[in-house]
């Protein structure tokens, strides 16, 4: 960055703490959650993940936002204000590069949520419920494009504004508005009629249900759903004051994200129950259960074109909050690194979306017979990012803090201005020794469940 440019800031508080929860609840929280805890066990994988939240989750936040506020920079930076060596330059420029290669294909499934949105306000709900509209769409490539272009421009729009003007007051407006409609469709669905053995089976831990995979993809949920080890928190702990509460704020995000995913799967799960009676083939729909399933669940509701609306603008919401996020990380690195304005930031970085975003827009289409280790480009990416290279940089986070900087500072830090570190001895416990063998164990078990040597 320049050093004529003043570093922006957040107001306060509750501008970390909407910004942190809105990178945090996205498609992670409302489309990939949902479809994971129906698949892998209900309450079982849903107590995990809350452990593993309280735990994992709550010392990477705190490591990463601290990381941040003490060094003033992005990823790269902040890692070498610490040591130039090559173990510190690929540690800050793998937590960069993150971002850049998930927000493209990020905004294709944004796009695909304006689609459905825009279907669902003209009407056409019916349509949507048919098995191979999905299908259709996706392979259709001049349709996907448009609708990723159209979502990656509203997310660069927002970032183009700056911290306070863009980020921080979209968030403001959109957080509460999100959590309002997810209250409103959580009540409807567990209220349809055979709805409530779906919330029994989201909401009571069966550990008959019980295997180790739900532990590894609960893991890998977490650095999704929590935007840990994907250099965003390092970004935002930058943009925080000294006399803000990084425990507090983490324990806010913590709460809103946990709560989100669970309205999340309350909103899915019965309501899938009920539409279907029970039947588990409709849980273990995977991916595709937000943009096949849900449609056919809202198709046969009284008022299903309503609330399939309020669903996908609510899910809009969400997926923009996030996208936001990780495009400012993106964004500061490249003001930080390279010393561009942050407009010229954006502009080069709305580039780069275009051009690997096509490819993930394209590749059940026209670029449909092009596969990396049997994968698409979208699938591939979504690999490469969350099972590869997050574990990687949740270990060259633990590491950093435990290492070369020291629990002791990064404790300083979190109580400057006499605030509170009231779950210190958890911190130094999981970031010295367990958050390292989970990333270890996250990587080890998606590179094998990639290559066929075991099954997920």
């Amino acid at each position: 960055m320049k050093n004529n440019e003043k570093r922006s800031t957040f107001s306060g508080k509750l501008g970390l703490v909407l910004s942190a929860a809105g990178a945090s609840v996205g498609l992670g929280n409302i489309w990939r959650f949902p479809y994971l805890a129906a698949k892998y066990g209900g309450g079982i994988f849903l107590l995990i993940y809350i452990i593993l939240a309280l735990t994992f989750g709550y010392t990477m936040i705190i490591a990463e936002t601290t990381i941040g506020r003490m060094t003033r920079k992005s990823p790269v930076g902040a890692f070498r204000k610490f040591g130039n060596s090559i173990g510190h330059k690929f540690g800050g420029w793998i937590n960069a590069i993150i971002p850049i290669l998930i927000v493209p294909y990020y905004s294709v499934i944004g796009g695909w949520v304006i689609k459905y949105l825009v279907e669902y306000v003209k009407g056409n709900g019916h349509a949507l419920a048919s098995s191979d509209y999905f299908s259709t769409f996706i392979s259709n490539g001049v349709s996907t494009e448009l609708c990723f272009i159209a979502f990656a421009l509203l997310t660069l729009f927002i970032v183009f504004a700056g911290v306070k003007n863009g980020i921080e007051r979209v968030s403001k407006i959109m957080m509460p508005i999100l959590v309002v409609l997810s209250c409103v469709i959580t009540v409807y669905s567990v209220t349809r009629p055979g709805a409530l053995e779906g919330v029994k089976y989201f909401l009571v831990p069966n550990f008959k249900n019980f295997s180790w995979m739900t532990v590894v993809t609960a893991m890998g949920q977490m650095f999704y759903s929590l935007s840990i080890a994907m250099g965003i928190l390092i970004t935002f702990g930058s943009y925080t004051e000294k006399e803000v509460s990084i425990e507090n704020s983490t324990e806010n995000v913590e709460v809103f994200d946990t709560a989100i995913a669970i309205m999340a799967g309350l909103m899915i799960i019965p309501a899938v129950f009920a539409f279907s009676n029970g039947n588990m083939e409709n849980l273990n729909a995977g991916p595709s259960l937000m943009f096949i399933t849900i449609p056919k669940v809202f198709d046969s509701m009284g008022l299903g074109t309503l609330i399939g609306i309020l669903f996908f603008v609510l899910v809009l919401f969400a997926a923009l909050t996030s996208s936001i996020a990780l495009t400012e990380c993106a964004v500061s690195t490249f003001q930080d690194e390279l010393g561009w304005s942050r407009h010229k930031s954006v502009i080069i970085l709305g580039f780069i979306m275009l051009v690997l975003g096509s490819l993930s827009s394209l590749g059940y289409g026209p670029l449909a017979s092009i596969q990396i280790i049997g994968m698409q480009f979208l699938d591939f990416f979504d690999f490469l990012t969350n099972s590869v290279m997050m574990p990687i940089s949740a270990t060259c986070v633990c590491l950093l803090v435990s290492k070369v900087i020291g629990v002791d500072k990064i404790a300083k830090e979190v109580k400057s201005h006499n605030n509170p570190f009231k779950r210190e001895k958890i911190f130094n416990f999981m970031i010295k020794y367990i958050c390292p063998i989970f990333a270890a164990i996250i990587l080890l078990s998606s590179v094998a469940n990639a290559f066929g040597i075991i099954k997920m």
